[in-house]
């Protein structure tokens, strides 16, 4: 069976994903921070498929090298999905009082956490002829008030992504953006606000698998416009 690698897997658009590529025979790693949310979602996939959780922080040298080593376990790795990210403060600041530690921390998850994973997961890739995909945002490409942590860190993303295609042409490498999703990061980014508006992440879902399997060139790509297979 492929073996999917995926962080922040135990909620969101992370798990939506992780059910998916189980239902369909993929072997997974999942990790996030909250362990009891992350064993609630292994107990859920372990029906369907092998998976291994482990709880942690993927800013965390240890970590990463963890999951790694879990889809070494698995028996090799196809897909590494960089979903884990963190908002920043709550509700967003605008740059001009934005709190330096917060910013270093959210540059630390959006940005150093996944090149430093694909650092270690690359040997693996390249057996494989694997697939990155980096999620990223609208709000990587637009200048929206309030947003300048969250969406610098993003930006960065993009253009990491954009470099490691360049670097990996063996690879399959997608940064891309899911659009808005009625999420618990989503509510913490308008506190108060009914979001109820927004679409279920289980609705980026198709567009995701379709990159997955179909693997078109690497580039940016939005999932409500990838046709489907």
């Amino acid at each position: 069976m492929p073996v999917a690698l995926i962080t922040g897997a135990s909620r969101g658009l992370g798990l939506a994903l992780a059910r998916r590529l189980a239902a369909d025979g993929w072997s997974l790693v999942i990790d996030a921070r909250g362990v009891d949310a992350l064993e609630a979602a292994r107990h859920e996939l372990a029906a369907a498929t092998d998976v291994v959780a482990i709880a942690g922080d993927v800013a965390d040298t240890d970590h990463r090298r963890g999951l790694v080593g879990a889809a070494v376990g698995l028996g090799g790795l196809d897909v590494v999905v960089n979903n884990a990210s963190v908002l920043g403060p709550s509700p967003q600041p605008r740059l001009d009082g934005y709190p330096l530690d917060a910013l270093r921390n959210v540059y630390e998850v959006n940005v150093v956490a996944p090149i430093a994973l694909l650092q270690e997961a690359l040997p693996l890739l390249r057996e494989s002829g694997g697939t990155v995909v980096n999620i990223t945002s609208d709000a990587g490409v637009e200048g929206y008030e309030g947003w300048g942590g969250y969406g610098s860190s993003k930006a960065a993303l993009e253009q990491a992504s954009r470099v490691l295609a360049a670097e990996e042409p063996a690879l399959h490498v997608y940064w891309v953006d899911p659009g808005d999703m009625r999420t618990q990061m989503h509510q913490e980014a308008f506190p108060g606000e009914d979001i109820s508006d927004r679409p279920p992440p289980e609705e980026s879902v198709p567009g995701l698998v379709t990159l997955i399997t179909t693997r078109p060139p690497s580039g940016r790509y939005r999932v409500q416009e990838v046709v489907v297979s």
